[in-house]
C-alpha cells in the first residue's frame, strides 16, 4: 500500500524511530507499526498531522510512490528573505558572484557581510521591480555563451513558477550553482529536468527540496561576440524534446 510505504520512508528519511512519531500522533508505537505494515490506517486528524509533519499533501501521501518518484512540489515554499546590497539612494544593487565566490555562495547567501564583500553594480534599463542577481559562467556546457559570460537573472519565489525551456540559474545542494535550460515537472514527479545547450553534455534531473534559489535568466554580459562560423550551432527546443525522450527510454530499460 502506498500509504504504509511513504509512511516508512518519509519516518526513516526524517531520521525518526516509531516511538518517536508515535509521540507526534500521540498513539502507541505499535499503531505506527501496524500503519507502516499496511494493517491499519491513520484517521484523518493523524494524517493531517503526518501531512505538515512532513510537508507533503494528503493526496501524495495516499497517492504518490514518494521514495520512488520524489516528492511533488505542490505546497509553496516557504518564502526567503534575500540578502541584498543597496547603494545610497536606497536603490538595489545587481550582486556579481564570480565564478570563484560561486562555490562558497551556498554557503554565504544569507550573510550580508558575505553580499557586501562582493562586487556590486547596476544595469538602467532592466526593471526596478525585480530584484535581481548576476552570476559569471564556467565551462561551455551553454555555448554559445562561453565561460566568463555573466548571466543576470531576476529572482523567481516560487519554484512551480518555472516555465519549462526557459534558461535559469539554480542555486542547488545537490549541484552548486548552475545555468541551465529547465522543463518543469514538478506535479508529475517532484523534479526540475535540467538540460545544456551544447548537445555533449547529458540532461539530468534536480530534486525540488534541493533547490534553494532560482533565478530567471533576463540579459547575459559578455566580451566575447558569437561567431556563426566557429562555434558549434544551439541545440533546438526539437532537439532538447529528443534527448528527454531518449533520457526516458533510457530510465526505463534500466529498471
Amino acid at each position: 500500500m502506498i500509504l504504509a510505504k511513504n509512511l516508512r520512508f518519509l519516518r526513516t528519511e526524517k531520521g525518526l524511530t516509531q516511538t518517536d512519531l508515535a509521540e507526534k500522533l500521540g498513539v502507541q508505537r505499535t499503531m505506527i507499526s501496524a500503519y507502516e505494515d499496511g494493517r491499519s490506517e491513520p484517521k484523518l486528524s493523524a494524517l493531517d498531522i503526518i501531512s505538515e509533519l512532513f510537508a507533503v499533501s494528503i493526496d501524495e501521501l495516499l497517492h504518490h510512490d514518494i521514495q520512488q518518484f520524489g516528492r511533488k512540489a505542490s505546497k509553496n515554499k516557504e518564502i526567503k528573505i534575500l540578502t541584498i546590497a543597496a547603494d545610497e539612494s536606497d536603490r538595489e544593487n545587481i550582486t556579481m558572484v564570480g565564478q570563484k565566490a560561486s562555490a562558497g555562495y551556498l554557503n554565504g547567501f544569507a550573510d550580508p557581510e558575505y553580499m557586501e564583500s562582493l562586487p556590486q553594480f547596476h544595469i538602467p534599463t532592466l526593471s526596478r521591480s525585480a530584484t535581481y542577481r548576476a552570476f559569471e559562467l564556467s565551462g561551455d556546457s551553454m555555448l554559445p555563451l562561453v565561460a566568463g559570460t555573466v548571466i543576470i537573472g531576476s529572482y523567481i519565489e516560487q519554484l512551480r513558477d518555472i516555465k519549462s525551456g526557459k534558461t535559469y540559474v539554480l542555486v542547488t545542494s545537490s549541484e552548486g550553482v548552475v545555468y541551465k535550460r529547465v522543463f518543469n515537472y514538478l506535479e508529475e514527479n517532484g523534479k526540475l529536468f535540467l538540460v545544456s545547450d551544447n548537445e555533449h553534455y547529458k540532461p539530468y534531473e534536480v530534486k525540488a527540496e534541493d533547490v534553494v534559489e532560482i533565478w530567471e535568466a533576463k540579459a547575459f554580459i559578455s566580451t566575447d561576440f558569437p561567431n556563426p562560423k566557429d562555434k558549434a550551432k544551439p541545440v533546438s527546443l526539437d532537439d532538447i524534446s529528443q534527448m528527454i525522450l531518449d533520457l526516458k527510454s533510457e530510465i526505463i530499460r534500466l529498471r
